[in-house]
């Protein structure tokens, strides 16, 4: 099991990763992403038409964007490069 908090922290330090609904679209759209990461109050329906995993985040926006590390909510990010991360084994 790992721990989700600090995998996105981490993938969002050492990788590249798409934050915000509007850009993990456009990840998704041009095939880039390797992992959807959603928060549990966004709606995620135009996400999940896509052929990428969809990691569903038990918190709110508010707190996927703590754990991300970001002083704002983050509805949805897009993982393009997990970099030393091991949030692609969600």
């Amino acid at each position: 099991m790992i721990d989700e908090a600090r995998a996105l922290r981490t993938a969002v330090q050492t990788g590249k990763v798409a934050v915000g609904l509007k850009s993990a679209r456009e990840a998704v759209r041009k095939k880039q992403a390797r992992l959807v990461v959603v928060a549990s109050n966004c709606p995620d329906s135009e996400l999940a038409k896509g052929t990428v995993k969809v990691h569903r985040f038990a918190g709110t926006n508010v707190e996927l964007g703590a754990a991300c590390g970001k002083p704002f909510a983050v509805s949805a990010l897009a993982v393009i490069e997990a970099g030393e991360s091991n949030i692609l084994s969600l």
